[in-house]
């Protein structure tokens, strides 16, 4: 899509989708958040406390 002004300059526009709404998560994508988000506090604690030992 574009427009031209008076001058003739030429304005190229975005085609912008189809906007949605979201989904809840289901409770299976609840539980797997919840675990991606423990793995994720585990090896975040994991690396801290190396660099702290190592120092």
């Amino acid at each position: 899509m574009y427009t031209r002004d008076e001058r003739g300059i030429l304005n190229n526009y975005a085609s912008e989708p189809q906007m949605y709404f979201a989904d809840y998560p289901s409770v299976e994508q609840q539980r797997n958040y919840l675990l991606q988000a423990g793995i994720a506090t585990l090896l975040v604690s994991a690396l801290m406390l190396t660099a702290l030992a190592v120092s």
